[in-house]
C-alpha cells in the first residue's frame, strides 16, 4: 500500500480532531505530502470508522494514484498550499467553533498572546470563496503567506506544518487563542505584543522547536 505510514497517521489524527472537538461529523480534512504524492482524507467519511485503506493517495495535480474512495473536496486547497510552500508537509483543515467565529466575523488574530506566534505574526483571514474551488485555494495561499495558519472567511481554519503532529498542534493552538481572543474582545481591546517581543518569542520557540517537533 502506498504511503502506508502517512495514511495510518491521517486516520489517527482524524480521530484526535474529533476527540478535541476541532471537527464534527465528516467536516474538516487532513493531508500529508511525501515527495510528489499526497495522502489525503476521503470525502464524506466519518473519522471514527476510517481505516488507512480509505485514505486516498493523489499526485500533486490531484489525480488519484491509489484509493477506492473520492478524495476530500478540499484537496485543491491542500495541493495549493504544498505547491506554494515547499517547507510544508502536512495540512489540517478544521471547522473548530471559535476559529469559525473569528472567520465569520472576518477578524484576523494579532499577537495579543504569545501562543499566536505558533501560527506566525498573526492569523490572517482569507476572503470568502465557495468550498472546494480554486478561488478558495488561491485566496487562502495568498493570505497565509509565510505563516502556519489562515482563517477562511465564513468557513474555517487551515493549519500547516512540517509534520502532521505539528499541523495538528497549530490547529489546536489557533482554536485556543481564538477562544481567548473572543472573550478579550467582549471586554475590551487587547494589549498587543511589540515586534521586539514577538521576535523574542520566535527565538524562544526555536530553542524548543515548538512548531515542527514531532
Amino acid at each position: 500500500m502506498l504511503l502506508e505510514r502517512e495514511r495510518s497517521e491521517i486516520v489517527k489524527f482524524g480521530k484526535k480532531l474529533l476527540e478535541k472537538g476541532l471537527i464534527t461529523g465528516t467536516g474538516g480534512n487532513l493531508s500529508i505530502r511525501s515527495g510528489g504524492l499526497v495522502a489525503v482524507s476521503p470525502g464524506a467519511v466519518e473519522y471514527g470508522g476510517m481505516d488507512p485503506e480509505d485514505v486516498v493517495v493523489t499526485d500533486m495535480k490531484g489525480a488519484v494514484i491509489e484509493g477506492h474512495l473520492i478524495p476530500s473536496s478540499e484537496t485543491p486547497l491542500h495541493l495549493a498550499v504544498y505547491r506554494a510552500r515547499p517547507d510544508i508537509l502536512s495540512v489540517v483543515h478544521t471547522h473548530s467553533p471559535y476559529a469559525c467565529v473569528m472567520a465569520s466575523l472576518g477578524w484576523e488574530i494579532p499577537v495579543f498572546h504569545y501562543l499566536v506566534a505558533v501560527a506566525g505574526r498573526k492569523v490572517p483571514v482569507a476572503p470568502y470563496a465557495l468550498f472546494g474551488t480554486e478561488e478558495l485555494a488561491s485566496g487562502a495561499v495568498r493570505a497565509m503567506g509565510g505563516g502556519n495558519a489562515v482563517l477562511l472567511s465564513n468557513h474555517g481554519l487551515i493549519a500547516a506544518g512540517g509534520t502532521l503532529p505539528a499541523a495538528f498542534r497549530v490547529a489546536e493552538t489557533v482554536e485556543f487563542v481564538s477562544m481567548v481572543y473572543s472573550h478579550v474582545r467582549s471586554l475590551g481591546e487587547p494589549k498587543l505584543l511589540s515586534e521586539n517581543e514577538i521576535d523574542a518569542v520566535f527565538e524562544a520557540f526555536g530553542k524548543y522547536d515548538t512548531v515542527n517537533r514531532t
